[in-house]
C-alpha cells in the first residue's frame, strides 16, 4: 500500500513538472497559478478514476476466485484413489479401506529323457506343456483392522480354492488369522511360487502341510527381526471341506534374523517349525522329481497310522547378489496295528547368484522371501538387461523305513532366471533325478510367468 502511495506521488510530481515547463512566458503569475490548479485538479480526477477502475478489477478477481473455490469438489475421506503398485490398488484417503486385485499366470514347458530302468519301474515320461498356475485374488483391509484375501486357481480347467481368510490385526495377543491359508511350516513353502528360485519346490516339500482351514496367532517382534506363529488346523481338500473324525493339526513356526543390514542386502535367516498331525487312520507320502509333469518316482503307499510329528529346520544367507538356502524336514509316523513306527526325512541346499548385481528380497513381516526388482528393467530401446540369476540345488528324500519301501530319490538341479521386470520372468531348469538302486532321468523345463 505504501508503495502505491509513493508511486502515485511521483506520478503527480512528474505531471506538475511538465506543466510548469509548458507554461507560456507572457502570462501573469495569477494566471499561471490558476492554470496550475486546474491541471492539478484534472490529474487528481484522473488518479481517482484509475484507482476506482483498479478496485473494480480487484473486486472482480476476488469474486472469480471465490466462485472457483465453490466449484472445487469437496474431498471425502471415504473416496478411493486408484494406483498401480505391482498390481491394481484402491485405497481410501483415510487408508481405512483397501482393495488389491492381483493374479498370476505360469506356463510350463517340459522335456524328459530317462533310462530303461526308470521306464520299467515308473513308466515312460512324456514331454508336455501345461498352465501350471492361473490365479486371481482379491485382498485388502476393512475398517482399518480387518485384513482379507480370497484367491482361486483356475489351472486345469477347474476352480480350486487357495486362500480364503480374515485377519484381525489388532487382536490382543497378536494377529488372529481365521480361514483357509498356509500352515506356518517351511521357508520354501511360505515363499510364494511367484518368488521361489526354481520352478518347483525341493523334494522335502512333500512334508510341508501347505493350506488347510483353521485359526492362527501370528506375531512380529524385535523390530521385525523375529516372527512367531502357532495355529490349529483341519486337513481339507481344494474346496476347504473335510468331514471325518481326524485331521486335527497343531503347527507352529519361529524365525529370527541374527543379521539384517541395508534393507536385506545382507541377512541371515534362521527358523524352526513343528507340526503335530492327527490323520484319519491313513498316511501316505509320495513325490515327483521337482518336475510337475512327471510321474511320482517315490511312494510309501497308504499305511495305517493315527499320528505324525513333523519337524522342520531352515536357514538362509544373503550377501549381496549371492544367496544360500537350505532346509531339513523329518516325519515320524505312529502306525496302527503290529507295524513299527517309521521315520522319513529329506533335505536340500541351494545357491543363486545375480549376474546383474541384484539381491533376493526378503519380507521381514513374513519371514520369507519376496519379489525381485531388477536394477534396470528389460528394454530393447534403452538397453536395460533386466535381472539375470544363475542357480543350483541338491536335494534328497528318503521314504523307506522298516517294512515300508517308498524309495530314495536325489535331485541335482541347475538353471537360469531372467527377471524382465518386477512382474515378469522367464525360468529355465535342468534336473537330474536319481532313484537309488533303480535308475536315472534328465529333465529340462521352462516357465513363462507374469503376475500383478
Amino acid at each position: 500500500m505504501e508503495k502505491e502511495k509513493i508511486g502515485k506521488g511521483v506520478l503527480l510530481l512528474v505531471f506538475v513538472f511538465v506543466a510548469v515547463l509548458s507554461w507560456p512566458r507572457n502570462t501573469t503569475k495569477a494566471d499561471e497559478i490558476s492554470d496550475l490548479k486546474e491541471q492539478i485538479s484534472e490529474l487528481q480526477n484522473k488518479t481517482i478514476q484509475l484507482e476506482a477502475r483498479q478496485r473494480l478489477k480487484e473486486k472482480a478477481l476476488e469474486e472469480q476466485i471465490e466462485e472457483l473455490k465453490k466449484q472445487e469438489p469437496k474431498t471425502d475421506p471415504a473416496d478411493f484413489r486408484v494406483f498401480w503398485k505391482e498390481g491394481l490398488n484402491l485405497v481410501t484417503l483415510d487408508e481405512n479401506f483397501k482393495l488389491k486385485i492381483g493374479g498370476r499366470l505360469q506356463t510350463d514347458w517340459f522335456w524328459s529323457s530317462e533310462d530303461d530302468a526308470i521306464k520299467s519301474d515308473i513308466g515312460e515320461q512324456e514331454d508336455g506343456v501345461e498352465i501350471r498356475r492361473a490365479r486371481l485374488y482379491f485382498s485388502g483391509l476393512i475398517y482399518d483392522n480387518v485384513e482379507y484375501k480370497l484367491q482361486l486357481d483356475f489351472a486345469g480347467g477347474e476352480a480350486a480354492l487357495k486362500d480364503a481368510y480374515l485377519v484381525l490385526t489388532d487382536f490382543p495377543l497378536g494377529e488372529l488369522w481365521m480361514g483357509h491359508f498356509k500352515e506356518p511350516f517351511s521357508l520354501e513353502e511360505l515363499t510364494s511360487s511367484k518368488y521361489i528360485t526354481f520352478l518347483e519346490r525341493a523334494l522335502p516339500n512333500i512334508f510341508a502341510p501347505s493350506r488347510n482351514t483353521g485359526f492362527m496367532l501370528y506375531n512380529v517382534a524385535a523390530d521385525e527381526r523375529m516372527t512367531t506363529a502357532i495355529g490349529v488346523f483341519r486337513d481339507t481338500d481344494d474346496s476347504g471341506e473335510n468331514v471325518d473324525d481326524g485331521g486335527y493339526n497343531i503347527t507352529g513356526r519361529v524365525t529370527a534374523l541374527p543379521m539384517y543390514e541395508n534393507k536385506g542386502v545382507k541377512l541371515l535367516h534362521l527358523g524352526a517349525a513343528y507340526s503335530y498331525r492327527n490323520p484319519d487312520d491313513s498316511i501316505r507320502y509320495r513325490q515327483r522329481p521337482e518336475a510337475h509333469l512327471t510321474d511320482r518316482f517315490v511312494d510309501t503307499g497308504s499305511f495305517a497310522g493315527d499320528q505324525v510329528d513333523l519337524v522342520g529346520l531352515e536357514a538362509a544367507w544373503v550377501n549381496g547378489p549371492l544367496s544360500l538356502q537350505g532346509e531339513y524336514m523329518m516325519a515320524n509316523a505312529d502306525r496302527l496295528g503290529s507295524g513299527s513306527d517309521v521315520k522319513f526325512d529329506g533335505y536340500y541346499v541351494q545357491a543363486s547368484y545375480f549376474l546383474t548385481g541384484e539381491h533376493r528380497s526378503y519380507k521381514t513381516t513374513e519371514g520369507a522371501f519376496s519379489r525381485t526388482k531388477p536394477k534396470e528393467n528389460y528394454s530393447a530401446a534403452s538397453g536395460g538387461p533386466g535381472a539375470w540369476e544363475v542357480k543350483a540345488r541338491y536335494s534328497g528324500l528318503d521314504l523307506s523305513d522298516s517294512d515300508i519301501a517308498g524309495g530314495e530319490l536325489d535331485d541335482i538341479s541347475a538353471g537360469l532366471n531372467w527377471h524382465l521386470n518386477p512382474n515378469t520372468r522367464i525360468m529355465w531348469d535342468y534336473v537330474h533325478a536319481d532313484k537309488n538302486d533303480v535308475g536315472k532321468a534328465d529333465m529340462l523345463m521352462m516357465r513363462l510367468q507374469f503376475d500383478f
